[in-house]
């Protein structure tokens, strides 16, 4: 069976995570391979077709495995959204504390996630095209306490980092005065995953539409909300065209 295009792709995100114990590490290891092969035969399959339009059946045929062997790992195609939605945040997150790491302004670090959720539209487009997809399916059918309770699993607390976020860049004066903690940073996170997902969702058509690659698009978008945040202390050129535009001009060089 051939290996789907974004096969590499999505082995760079769905990593194995390491066994302990010598007696059963090399079962482990193996249960390990499988369920990262299932899972990325799933998200080739639900990027370009949808989740909806993909069935247990498709999953099994693309990953080559019995479907006894699927359902000891997942019980249901919901079951593997969810493990991929999880590998996706867990990758963001590990992502964002290496670039975190140390002490920096409050516009700063808000700076660093918009620069990684563009580096997503460049470098895991499919990712991007699967959350946005998984947006419709939460939307629909799965609980808020659902996602809630995976991002606590996740330890990934937003809502209390925006919070003192925006407290302490009020503080180090490169936040505005008049944001508010419980609102501004929820709200713009909120305006950048949308706008992230809907030009991933285009994918190859944003560029033929607006002449411009979706990282190009979404940095300026991003560049123009930031605008809104900065405070007294906050040079111009932090939130100028050298944070974005620039960077996405780089890359197109290179």
């Amino acid at each position: 069976m051939s290996t789907p295009k974004f096969a590499k792709h999505s082995r760079k995100r769905l990593v194995s995570r390491p066994t302990h114990g010598a007696t059963h590490s090399g079962y482990s290891a193996h249960r390990e391979r499988q369920r990262l092969r299932i899972l990325t035969a799933a998200e080739s399959l639900f990027s370009p077709s949808g989740i909806d339009s993909v069935s247990m059946l498709d999953i099994t045929n693309a990953a080559g495995v019995q479907p006894s062997t699927l359902y000891q790992y997942f019980k249901s195609k919901e079951e593997i959204v969810w493990a991929l939605a999880t590998e996706s945040l867990r990758s963001f997150r590990d992502r964002a504390k290496t670039r975190l790491n140390g002490e920096t302004p409050a516009l700063t670090k808000v700076q660093v996630l918009l620069e990684l959720m563009a580096e997503d539209l460049e470098e895991r487009p499919h990712d991007v095209r699967f959350m946005a997809q998984f947006d419709v399916l939460y939307a629909r059918d799965f609980s808020a306490e659902s996602v809630l309770k995976m991002m606590r699993d996740l330890e990934l607390d937003g809502l209390a980092d925006f919070s003192r976020w925006v407290t302490e860049g009020i503080a180090d004066g490169s936040l505005r005065s008049d944001l508010n903690p419980n609102l501004s940073l929820i709200a713009l996170f909120n305006a950048a995953i949308g706008t992230q997902r809907r030009l991933g969702s285009l994918g190859p058509k944003a560029e033929q539409e607006y002449g411009k690659s979706p990282s190009e698009l979404f940095r300026e978008s991003m560049r123009l909300l930031l605008d809104g945040l900065s405070g007294p202390r906050s040079a111009s050129a932090t939130i100028d065209e050298t944070d974005f535009t620039r960077k996405s001009r780089r890359r197109k060089k290179s």
